[in-house]
């Protein structure tokens, strides 16, 4: 079924969640509102949102060396307190953080990183080559829009499947610890290093 974007907003409104978390659920509901609200507040995407808010003054930048001691991550996470920078599940998130990142190398932490000359150059070429396969030209958009998802996959640091669980993103992850550490939790800068590249991969 069709989800309205007014329904996304009203729903992003009502919960605090993000417009992906949103948009999820009223699929999952059929767009029933007040199925979509219970199903957040079950999956906790509300209660990590209403810690969304708080100041986080407190963490860790986390450095991690691969094995082959030819890439090296440094990302920096932060926390609002002292005592969950030093908390061991804490720092096993960053470290798992920091090894997806040595694998996946993304180029971005998020969606909002992407420079607007970038992502319209991306759709550009997305819809050339679709035109150039001879899609319809009023299915551009949902296809483009679809293309544009894998993309921000690709690129994306908080939408890349998580390396040692792909049925959550690492945006998900960072959600999960928010529930279990009881701390609202930050991504922040990252660098890349790899033997033999000009310059770090830095966000």
């Amino acid at each position: 079924m069709t989800i309205k974007a007014s329904d996304v907003g009203e729903l992003r409104r009502m919960t605090g969640v993000g417009m992906m978390d949103a948009k999820k659920a009223l699929v999952k509901s059929d767009g029933d509102m007040e199925k979509a609200v219970e199903i957040l507040r079950t999956s906790g995407a509300a209660k990590a949102a209403k810690k969304a808010g708080r100041t986080t003054g407190e963490g860790r930048v986390h450095c991690y060396t691969h094995s082959n001691g030819k890439i090296g991550v440094a990302v920096e996470i932060m926390c609002e307190t002292d005592f969950v920078a030093r908390n061991e599940k804490f720092i096993e998130l960053c470290q798992d953080i920091a090894m997806h990142i040595a694998a996946m190398s993304p180029l971005y932490t998020s969606r909002e990183d992407i420079p607007q000359e970038v992502l319209d150059k991306e759709m550009e070429l997305i819809k050339e080559t679709l035109v150039n396969e001879g899609k319809p030209a009023e299915m551009l958009d949902k296809i483009v829009e679809g293309k544009l998802g894998k993309y921000y996959e690709d690129v994306c640091l908080l939408d890349q499947k998580f390396i040692k669980d792909e049925d959550m993103t690492i945006a998900q992850l960072l959600e999960k610890n928010v529930l279990s550490l009881g701390e609202n939790l930050q991504l922040g800068r990252f660098s890349r290093y790899q033997l033999g590249d000009s310059a770090p991969k830095t966000c």
